[in-house]
């Protein structure tokens, strides 16, 4: 079993910069790949990055050039570094990581991007 545990959320401003952080407990040495998922409201929920082992990152187009994944190993953590805000950023943005091909998943921390 996989805990994640999300946190870093909260209201900005659009143009503004926000940091999220998923810690992960449990037997965290299956995991092969890390990531980020996001949901708005009516929306199905969408890949944002993930990150594997070796440290390949993956980003989807809507967040190209804003948005940047890393991990620390030693702290178990994933971060998701979002830059230039938009209000269409407004979502529940969900830890994801995947080990012996079972997803796990945070519960979730609200960004909401409005002036």
């Amino acid at each position: 079993q996989v805990q994640l545990v999300e946190s870093g959320g909260g209201l900005v401003q659009p143009g503004g910069s926000l940091r999220l952080s998923c810690a992960a407990s449990g037997t965290i040495f299956g995991i092969n790949v890390r990531g980020w998922y996001r949901q708005a409201p009516g929306n199905q929920r969408e890949l944002v990055a993930t990150i594997s082992r070796r440290g390949n990152t993956n980003y989807a187009d809507p967040v190209k050039g804003r948005i940047t994944i890393s991990r620390d190993n030693a702290k178990n953590t994933v971060y998701l570094q979002i830059d230039s805000l938009k209000p269409e950023d407004t979502a529940v943005y969900y830890c994801y990581a995947n080990a012996w091909r079972i997803d796990y998943w945070g519960q979730g921390t609200q960004v909401t991007v409005s002036s």
